[in-house]
């Protein structure tokens, strides 16, 4: 039988030192980073599997994700000058 596929909202943003830097606020502590997007993607994808494998095992971490995750709801990104 195979495995359903889930989604996950990630959040992709730049650093100051020109690293791409992703988060998914579902899984509580779940973030990487890598020089390019791509290398960024794959990294991602590592990290939420090494984060749903722990959430298996681990009735602490699945109590984290009840209490701290969240799931966004993008608005949208505004550019403001003063």
């Amino acid at each position: 039988m195979a495995k359903s596929k889930q989604q996950f909202k990630v959040i992709i943003e730049q650093s100051d030192d020109g690293y791409f830097v992703a988060s998914v606020p579902e899984l509580p502590g779940c973030h990487t980073q890598a020089k390019t997007i791509n290398g960024l993607k794959k990294r991602i994808r590592e990290a939420i599997s090494l984060c749903l494998e722990v959430a298996r095992e681990d009735p602490q971490y699945r109590k984290q994700i009840k209490e701290l995750s969240y799931e966004p709801l993008f608005i949208g990104l505004e550019m403001v000058e003063i």
